[in-house]
């Protein structure tokens, strides 16, 4: 069975990057009598930042269409026909020479011709954001009218497909219009052998320094928290908007217990140093950082944001859940795991137990079930 991903690059260290290079390492070692192909468009000779097994294949188109990130809005639109043109033809070509078995998207501009393609090759594709960001059906007048248009079009693209993987329930549950539904949720990635004694004086989040991630809730919910508890520090962990909210907590006067962190390597030992983990994101796809903070022993707050976290968190058994965009709910949760050692310390060792469902191996089984029922159709 030979298996091929898409994605536009491997050169980042974001989470898409990070879980299907995880995966096609796994299936490329574990899978029997497989063959894992992972194939990209813009690489441009970038060192892939996850490191891929040497079993896997990968594959670059070579065409750039989002590179450079600069270029003015006007050469986009006249470059666009032409690159979009070149992708096709090259990604087409690449599933002729390599003949998979299984081709996975992750949803990019591949999704607009891959479900009409002939090449012998069963489709699926992962998403890895929620709907409320990859197609929100809000606005007003034209906006709504285009939203709406936009919503038909996916749909009618997914309904072709084999199958589609969602990585929640709650997401399933935003597209009744599909049949061909199948939920598999993110693999835990890293295996702690250490974990938090829930004793340091220190708060951790991670994550892209992007508006959906809701830094700026987190950094004004903090805000509240130092007035009683100024000896504690919290650390972000991520790169992006850096500067915006930089000025903010220098406007909230809270420099010395809030620190932008660049992202790093070794994010295990950073949760190690920390006693509890906070999402404060807008929307999640999954909220994989949930999962590893709570494997390495640490009581969660999270917003209720869809779509992910309440399928991870159990309510004050491992981490509080409270109302999405509430600073004053989440700096009070905040607070009580603070001033209540033995509650973070319990919810923490409850937190390591709960994680085991998304180990690699279970994870892995489900994904092989799912292989399977279609070639062996």
């Amino acid at each position: 069975m030979k298996i091929l991903y898409y994605l536009p690059s491997l050169y980042a260290p974001g989470g898409l990057e990070r879980i299907i290079v995880f995966k096609a390492n796994y299936f490329a070692k574990h899978l029997p009598n497989s063959e894992v192909v992972v194939m990209t468009s813009e690489q441009r000779a970038q060192p892939i930042h996850f490191p891929l097994s040497n079993r896997v294949k990968h594959i670059d188109l070579d065409v750039c269409i989002d590179y450079p990130f600069d270029r003015s809005i006007v050469t986009k639109v006249l470059r666009f026909p032409f690159l979009y043109l070149k992708f096709k033809k090259r990604f087409i070509q690449a599933l002729h020479d390599e003949k998979p078995d299984i081709v996975i998207s992750t949803i990019r501009r591949e999704i607009n011709f891959l479900p009409r393609l002939k090449d012998g090759s069963y489709k699926l594709a992962e998403f890895h954001v929620t709907k409320k960001f990859y197609n929100p059906t809000l606005g007003r007048g034209i906006y709504s009218w285009i939203n709406q248009l936009k919503d038909k079009l996916i749909i009618a693209k997914l309904r072709k497909l084999d199958g589609v993987v969602f990585l929640t329930k709650e997401e399933k549950s935003f597209w009744p219009e599909l049949q061909n539904l199948h939920i598999i949720p993110n693999p835990l990635v890293i295996d702690p052998q250490q974990f938090s004694n829930c004793e340091q004086k220190q708060v951790i989040a991670v994550g892209r320094y992007m508006p959906e991630k809701g830094f700026d809730l987190l950094i004004e919910s903090w805000a509240k928290v130092v007035k009683r508890h100024s000896d504690w520090t919290l650390k972000i962990y991520g790169e992006g908007m850096r500067t915006q909210l930089q000025n903010q907590i220098d406007r909230l006067g809270i420099a010395t217990q809030c620190k932008l962190e660049p992202t790093t390597r070794n994010i295990e030992q950073k949760y190690m140093e920390s006693s509890i983990f906070v999402l404060s994101s807008r929307h999640e796809g999954f909220g994989l950082v949930l999962v590893e903070a709570m494997a390495c022993g640490l009581p969660v707050v999270s917003f209720d944001c869809p779509s992910g976290p309440r399928e991870i968190i159990q309510e004050g058994v491992d981490g509080f859940l409270v109302e999405s965009g509430n600073i004053e709910q989440l700096a009070e949760k905040i607070c009580l795991l603070i001033e209540d050692k033995e509650l973070r310390t319990s919810m923490g060792a409850k937190a390591r137990i709960n994680t085991t469902r998304f180990t690699i191996d279970k994870i892995a089984l489900q994904w092989k079930e799912l292989f399977e029922s279609l070639v062996n159709k």
